[in-house]
């Protein structure tokens, strides 16, 4: 009911950037929030950044001054700048809404299939 579309992911070295795009399409009534998470071989999944739909931004204690999260809310798109890379950022990134859908009850969550981010040393 809801497709999220994730792009920009790649090889970079140590010290490069690069952009993260997510759409978010389907029978959208509304978006609660929109943001990525990361999860790294052998660890569990964690926050990146969220926004909220009150214009609200959080962002981990380990890319906070490094990534910037921006939204397009006519595109129902967030973006996500990753500055300044570090091989510990290694990990495949998904997207994550948490939307209502038209006619649901509530809102529901949805992840994206991710994209990997490979920073090499």
């Amino acid at each position: 009911q809801v497709q999220l579309v994730e792009s920009g992911g790649g090889l970079v070295q140590a010290g490069g950037s690069l952009r993260l795009s997510c759409g978010a399409s389907g029978r959208i009534f509304s978006i609660n929030s929109m943001g990525w998470y990361r999860q790294a071989p052998g660890k569990q999944r964690e926050l990146v950044a969220v926004v909220t739909s009150g214009g609200n931004t959080n962002y981990a204690d380990s890319v906070k001054g490094r990534f910037t999260l921006s939204r397009d809310n006519a595109n129902n798109t967030v973006y996500l700048q990753m500055d300044s890379l570090k091989p510990e950022d290694t990990a495949v990134y998904y997207c994550k809404t948490i939307a209502k859908v038209t006619g649901d009850y509530g809102n529901t969550q949805w992840w994206g299939k991710g994209t990997l981010v490979t920073v090499s040393s």
